[in-house]
């Protein structure tokens, strides 16, 4: 057991039964389990501590403000952001990408601007631009992958032009794992005057961020992939760019001032934030940071991928066996059994105590590229270490004896 796994396992209840017996959990990339303090966070703020914010004069709602608006100072200073008004919490990743496609696109978008995507992106980092190309009559291109499974950054150079407005790319593929340059993609999408997207979230949980070092313009995340709760995420934008643009949703939180003939609305974030806010889950998305990040980022990033390329050639002893991706990946290994449907793997492998991800993993272009239906992927976190390798692999024998 590697020294990170062996000192901070127990802090996750979520990785034993309810016998005490440990659970392989490789499903990371989906959603982290939760240490404890993150739990303990949760419930306090839902507890003892619970207000509703902005609003009270009351003693308590004043403190929960206090704990709420901390919470965006926390994440900007996570991020290396410039300022905590470029911080807008959402309901998770997929709502930033529609708050920013909404807005941002259906104000700047218009009929033959040209939206650049890649061959790997999860559904949310698709849909929202297609709703908004339809809506303004704009065009999506599509940037293909390298032979290993990377955004080719070469020919997405060649191919952007000034009619491009908006490029939007995984920071970190959920499937392949594999790992933007995400410097060059913004240089490339700057030199033609576009904008550029980045979906962090299986970055966020593993990668030292600074937006100023990625020069990008939009970044989202999710806090239930970053050890935290569901129904929490972060929208970072240019302060510059939040400003100039309008609300996507209305109702109360978001407005100056309201009349029937006229509504002026708050300044960024607040104007992105409609209605009384997840308030319990941002500060325990503070919480999740305070645990994660003392650990150092570069020091998860190379727990999980050492853990990564062990699965890798494990695997690739498995002559039935198709891997996916690059070999150097953030922490995620996708494969296929010749014969044997990515469910059936799961399934046994459930029985033998190891939680995998069997599916297209919202990423049916991808999935359509790879010339499968679905893919098996285990994905890894700071809790996992060689003995959920090695019970993934007993499992992987299991599946040969049955169908072999």
């Amino acid at each position: 057991m590697t020294n990170l796994a062996a000192a901070h396992r127990a802090d996750f209840p979520g990785l034993f039964t309810p016998e005490g017996k440990p659970w392989h959990y490789l499903d990371t990339a989906a959603t982290a389990q939760k240490p404890r303090a993150v739990i303990d966070a949760m419930a306090r703020a839902m507890g003892e501590d619970y207000a509703t914010v902005h609003r009270g004069v009351y003693a308590r709602s004043a403190e929960m403000t206090r704990a709420f608006e901390a919470a965006r100072t926390r994440v900007a200073r996570f991020i290396g952001a410039g300022s905590d008004n470029e911080i807008v919490f959402v309901r998770g990743a997929t709502e930033g990408i529609n708050l920013v496609a909404q807005s941002w696109g259906g104000e700047n978008l218009k009929p033959g601007d040209r939206i650049m995507l890649s061959v790997l992106e999860h559904h949310s980092n698709i849909v929202p631009w297609q709703m908004v190309a339809t809506r303004t009559g704009a065009v999506i291109d599509v940037c293909p992958l390298t032979d290993d499974g990377r955004i080719d950054l070469d020919w997405l150079e060649a191919n952007l032009s000034e009619q491009h407005k908006i490029v939007a790319l995984s920071h970190v593929s959920n499937v392949l794992g594999s790992v933007l340059g995400a410097k060059r993609a913004a240089k490339a999408a700057h030199a033609v005057g576009a904008k550029l997207l980045l979906d962090g979230c299986q970055a966020a949980p593993r990668m030292r961020l600074a937006m100023a070092e990625l020069d990008c313009d939009f970044y989202v995340f999710s806090g239930h992939k970053l050890y935290g709760p569901t129904g929490v995420g972060v929208l970072w934008a240019r302060e510059e760019l939040l400003q100039a643009m309008p609300p996507w949703q209305g109702g109360g939180a978001m407005i100056d001032r309201v009349t029937f003939e006229q509504t002026t609305y708050a300044p960024a974030p607040q104007r992105f934030e409609a209605g009384t806010p997840m308030i319990t889950e941002v500060i325990a998305l503070h919480a999740a940071i305070d645990f994660v990040e003392p650990f150092g980022m570069e020091a998860l990033f190379a727990h999980e991928s050492a853990l990564a390329a062990q699965a890798r050639d494990a695997l690739r002893e498995v002559n039935t066996i198709r891997l996916f991706g690059p070999e150097q990946s953030a922490g995620i290994v996708s494969f296929a059994m010749e014969g044997v449907h990515p469910h059936d793997i799961g399934t046994i492998l459930d029985e033998e105590g190891v939680a995998i991800r069997a599916g297209h993993h919202c990423a049916q272009p991808l999935m359509d590229h790879l010339g499968v239906p679905a893919t098996a992927r285990a994905s890894f976190g700071l809790y996992s270490d060689e003995s959920d390798l090695a019970a993934l692999m007993r499992g992987i024998e299991r599946v040969q004896r049955i169908f072999g």
